[in-house]
């Protein structure tokens, strides 16, 4: 259940991320919806660097658990 947690965090993030870049967003090109968005620079800023936390937690997907 934490890996499914982990993968949607991930993907919010890089749509975020795609939104921070290039004012489009994924989800709503999926399912519907007016897709090009219209930000402020700080919160263009904000979402690319949520997105591109987004990127660096694709490599805890791929890290061995440790249990203890």
């Amino acid at each position: 259940m934490a890996r499914l947690a982990q993968i949607l965090m991930i993907i919010g993030a890089l749509n975020w991320l795609l939104i921070g870049l290039f004012e489009w967003d994924l989800v709503t090109a999926i399912f519907g919806g007016e897709v090009v968005r219209d930000s402020s620079l700080i919160s263009r800023i904000i979402y690319g660097i949520v997105g591109l936390a987004g990127l660096y937690g694709i490599s805890f997907l791929f890290r061995d658990r440790v249990s203890t």
